[in-house]
């Protein structure tokens, strides 16, 4: 049985051919690029049959709907302008979209390749505009576009680090410490993984465009609002899924939910002043009111605790730098704490700690660790 990595080398290459038969449509080839083409199609047998397939399937059917015809220019009028926002980025790969990273530009609008620019709109506005494309097997080749991404991004923050993105159709997202996600726009639908970490997302109304959040065993849809998501696998006890909607509506939902889980299956939706939770298999708890500490208080370096095992509070303020705390003792570790920090302020975690809880803080070279009050 083909293993998952080739299933995806596959499909990379006939991405590959797709995009060099496409280009090669185009009024502006020149000796250079078929010269880069010959070697692309000898460098491996596959590229060539790949190809063949390619000018086969644009051969083998006629007929295209005048409606999707058309459907498809007005699509492709709506991408460009999406693009046309974006700086181009030099790349040399000849295949669809870049995927790139953007760790310590906040403010950075994400970007296209100027290859993947013309990849997309150059050579298919052209070919709209010729009999081919009236083919059936235009029709096959413009699905096969479609479905193909326009922007691929990955954004992270470091340990300490904020960083707001704005995203090139108005969404803007808000990125706590140490947060991973992947930005994935396709011509029907705006997706974003969020990997590992929180963060607080603005989304521009769309309603031909649904956006998507995908975070461990959920997915969090909306058209327009203003919502927050963690995701923090790593961090014992807080290794589910939490959700918290600051203004419209989002439904929340299980990625792959079984038809006896009941509502989690089938979702649940969420409005303004409400939120909810699930634990790592997806399965949530019921819809409560927004904590008393306000929508996301990360976002002015506030971290509150309510009962929460002292080993657990200290995982969450590791992720916003070292604290240079240790817990050895399971008694101490188990103990709870409550109240609000500041996850940027050591010296006042380690001031506090003492008067909270009874315990004592004792040296230990580069450490402190915390041992039980004597």
């Amino acid at each position: 049985m083909p293993s998952p990595e080739s299933h995806l080398q596959d499909a990379r290459l006939g991405d590959e051919a797709l995009a060099w038969f496409v280009r090669r449509q185009d009024t502006g080839w020149k000796d250079a690029d078929e010269t880069a083409f010959q070697q692309w199609e000898s460098s491996d047998p596959r590229h060539a049959q790949l190809y063949a397939d390619c000018v086969n399937q644009w051969s083998k059917f006629d007929g295209m709907p005048a409606d999707l015809a058309t459907r498809m220019r007005r699509n492709l009028v709506r991408d460009k302008a999406l693009v046309d926002a974006l700086q181009p980025l030099p790349t040399s790969s000849p295949w669809l979209v870049r995927h790139s990273q953007v760790r310590d530009s906040p403010g950075k609008v994400p970007s296209l390749p100027q290859l993947s620019r013309r990849r997309f709109f150059q050579p298919a506005l052209a070919i709209a505009g010729t009999a081919a494309m009236t083919s059936g097997a235009g029709y096959f080749l413009w699905q096969q576009v479609q479905a193909q991404p326009v922007l691929v991004q990955t954004f992270s923050t470091t340990r300490g680090q904020q960083k707001e993105i704005p995203l090139p159709d108005g969404t803007r997202l808000r990125l706590d410490t140490a947060t991973q996600i992947e930005v994935t726009y396709y011509r029907q639908r705006r997706e974003v993984k969020l990997l590992d970490g929180q963060a607080v997302f603005a989304v521009h109304h769309d309603a031909t465009r649904p956006f998507h959040v995908l975070a461990g065993p959920l997915q969090v849809t909306v058209v327009g609002t203003q919502f927050s998501v963690r995701h923090t696998p790593r961090v014992p006890g807080a290794d589910g899924v939490q959700v918290a909607v600051e203004e419209g509506k989002v439904r929340v939902a299980r990625l792959h939910g079984s038809s006896d889980d009941g509502e989690a299956s089938n979702g649940m939706f969420l409005t303004a002043g409400q939120q909810t939770a699930s634990d790592s298999q997806g399965v949530l708890s019921p819809v409560v009111a927004v904590a008393s500490d306000g929508f996301a208080p990360w976002r002015e370096q506030r971290i509150s605790f309510i009962d929460t095992p002292l080993e657990q509070a200290l995982a969450e303020l590791e992720r916003y730098g070292d604290t240079g705390i240790v817990v050895r003792d399971a008694t101490v570790a188990s103990m709870r704490l409550t109240g609000t920090f500041d996850p940027m302020n050591r010296t006042t975690l380690r001031l506090a700690l003492p008067r909270v809880l009874p315990v004592r803080l004792e040296a230990r070279g580069s450490k402190t660790e915390v041992l039980p009050a004597k």
